[in-house]
């Protein structure tokens, strides 16, 4: 397969044309980004570390029945995947209080919540990615219909009830993520961008140790390590 012209540019990836018409190639930046893009570094080998963590969380969730645009890894910073019209919804799935959300609502960094909470953000780097609700969406028509906003919200429950399972027997806490979707050329909504420390936050169950992209918003350093720990873990045995 050929990689052809670069379609988009983000933070963390480049997406290119294939010669095939509806597959993309993904390529894995090792750019570090966080607060908007107001702080910015790069890490040499991570970009291939997102990619390797990826590929193998989608192979587990497509095997769980959660549809994605995952086809093929062909090297370390590529990924091969189905073209999708992105959905402007960022999707944050939250078993732990911490980040924004702490900031936001006054609940105690670290605390465990009584439920799995799902909330939405406007995919708008320019609006610093607002938070908003299901009538916002709509208001927006970020979305095709109100029974597919409800289905973002069942994928989110779902595909975290596979992580956190997964990653509860590899020694982590899956404290919270972020993921995206898209709609496929037949209106199928599949799991989308990427599942990677940049993503989601990972903290080690015995020492709170965060293994994920913190470590570059909070400068506690050794952000590489950290992934390498989680690819680690996930190719492991079961701790």
């Amino acid at each position: 397969m050929t990689k052809k012209e670069l379609l988009y540019e983000g933070k963390a990836k480049r997406l290119f044309t294939t010669d095939e018409p509806n597959l993309l190639i993904a390529e894995f930046k090792d750019d570090l980004t966080a607060f908007n893009g107001e702080k910015h570094s790069q890490e040499a080998g991570k970009g291939a570390l997102n990619n390797k963590i990826s590929t193998e969380l989608f192979k587990l969730l497509e095997n769980a029945g959660i549809p994605t645009h995952f086809v093929d890894r062909p090297d370390d910073n590529h990924m091969v995947v189905k073209k999708v019209d992105i959905i402007l919804i960022e999707v944050v799935v939250r078993n732990i209080a911490t980040g924004s959300l702490s900031k936001r609502l006054g609940i105690e960094d670290g605390t465990k919540l009584p439920f799995t909470l799902v909330e939405f953000y406007y995919k708008r780097d320019d609006l610093g990615d607002p938070i908003i609700n299901d009538e916002h969406c709509l208001i927006l028509d970020l979305i095709k219909s109100e029974s597919d906003l409800e289905e973002l919200k069942r994928l989110g429950r779902e595909i975290n009830t596979i992580l956190k399972a997964f990653f509860a027997k590899k020694g982590l806490n899956l404290v919270d993520f972020k993921v995206e979707f898209g709609y496929d050329s037949e209106g199928n909504i599949l799991l989308a961008d990427e599942i990677s420390p940049d993503s989601c936050r990972f903290w080690d169950m015995e020492t709170n140790e965060k293994l994920d992209k913190d470590r570059f918003r909070q400068g506690l350093g050794n952000v590489k390590v950290a992934y390498e720990e989680v690819l680690k873990r996930i190719l492991g045995e079961d701790k």
